[in-house]
């Protein structure tokens, strides 16, 4: 047997089933934050709303999950951890089930509040049981297996949920998100043992982290970067059925394609970070992004010309976060998990805030297309913030 070979069933080996395990609920948490972009014009008509009020919903869902993530994390740092995951995936079930049987616009925004409370504690916790139940070696691809559940959601989740929302309608795919759910704390139970608490990272300490006008801004340029990528892709649908006539097949297509250019991205971002240093990649990475987001309107003229443009602005929009991570690390090496923490949190408020933006957008001009080009012009104050941070 070839080398790498034994080194690939090595590592198979030392991923026990409690890895995919935790990587299922990733992708459970994933599916319901990013099923809703998919079945926006579903909502609106359903619930009698419009597009922008609709897609509110991503925005509180995402401003909940990075404001209560390190809150509750603190909270609970004494429970013990099995205990904590099996309460927090019951309460994600509970918001799943009440937003399937939701009859008004304001009880599926509770649901949605519910969620992401636990959604938040379930990645969290997903992340750091899986480093505390494998070898020291293989800790960063137990890490990548969970992050995987998430990319799966974007990928799998939103096209299928397409499709499926448009044949049978959106309910059912809260029910069936209850239902995985209801199945990963099945898993969770079963084979998990208890896990006490580790040392957490107090609210004051990742205050402290923030000290830096450096740090802050490099932050802030990831926010602003998924504040406009979301400006347009949490009205993607819309976009779509509007400007290209799109019908949910070629909708849900378009989602899958995105996804696999975004995974892609993440790949070729952490290549052209070692290559090009974090600062170089930074830059020319978020430029791209900007111009890419720019140009998106202008390419549904010509279909082919569509498709290369949704691809550029898919990878972008993954390929900015390895370089950011390293350029974190690599500023400040000695707050580095604290800055992985907040960086989290820092993509969930940019996810808000373009999600709310794309909305008052949509109001004011009428045209969603016009999204785009708000979006980009807010990634073009991400490149200034990145530009500031890296010459301080």
């Amino acid at each position: 047997m070839a080398g790498h070979e034994r080194l690939l069933l090595e590592f198979y080996r030392s991923m026990n089933a409690k890895v995919y395990i935790l990587a299922v609920a990733a992708f459970v948490v994933g599916m319901a934050e990013l099923i809703i972009g998919g079945i926006l014009p579903l909502l609106a008509r359903d619930l009698e709303v419009s597009i922008a009020t609709a897609g509110q919903l991503i925005s509180v869902f995402a401003l909940v999950f990075a404001v209560s993530g390190p809150v509750l994390l603190t909270v609970t740092s004494k429970m013990e951890r099995k205990r904590l995951y099996l309460v927090s995936l019951f309460v994600f079930f509970l918001g799943a089930l009440l937003a399937g049987v939701s009859p008004n616009y304001a009880m599926l925004m509770i649901s949605r509040i519910i969620s992401a409370m636990s959604a938040s504690l379930i990645i969290v916790l997903s992340i750091t049981i899986a480093v505390r139940i494998v070898p020291e070696a293989y800790r960063a691809r137990a890490l990548g297996l969970v992050f995987m559940g998430v990319s799966s959601a974007l990928v799998l989740g939103i096209p299928l949920g397409v499709l499926v929302g448009d044949k049978f309608g959106w309910r059912v795919l809260f029910f069936g998100i209850a239902g995985l759910t209801i199945a990963a704390f099945g898993l969770i139970y079963r084979q998990l043992e208890a896990i006490p608490p580790g040392a957490v990272t107090t609210i004051g300490q990742q205050i402290q982290a923030l000290r830096s006008l450096k740090i802050v801004s490099a932050h802030l340029m990831m926010m602003l970067v998924l504040a406009g990528h979301y400006t347009m892709y949490a009205y993607l649908a819309p976009f779509l059925e509007t400007t290209m006539a799109m019908d949910a097949q070629w909708v849900s297509l378009s989602y899958l394609v995105f996804g696999f250019a975004a995974i892609l991205g993440g790949y070729l971002g952490g290549i052209f970070s070692d290559r090009l240093g974090p600062k170089k990649a930074m830059l020319g990475m978020v430029a791209a992004f900007a111009l890419a987001l720019a140009a998106l309107p202008f390419s549904v003229k010509i279909p082919g010309l569509f498709w290369v443009f949704l691809v550029l602005w898919g990878a972008l929009s993954w390929m900015i976060a390895p370089a950011q991570q390293s350029y974190l690390i690599e500023t400040s090496p000695e707050t580095a998990d604290i800055q992985q923490s907040l960086s989290t949190s820092s993509l969930q408020v940019g996810i808000a805030l373009g999600s709310a933006i794309g909305g008052m957008a949509l109001d004011q001009t009428g045209s969603v297309a016009m999204n785009a080009w708000v979006g980009s012009a807010v990634v073009g104050l991400a490149f200034l913030a990145i530009l500031y941070s890296i010459r301080r």
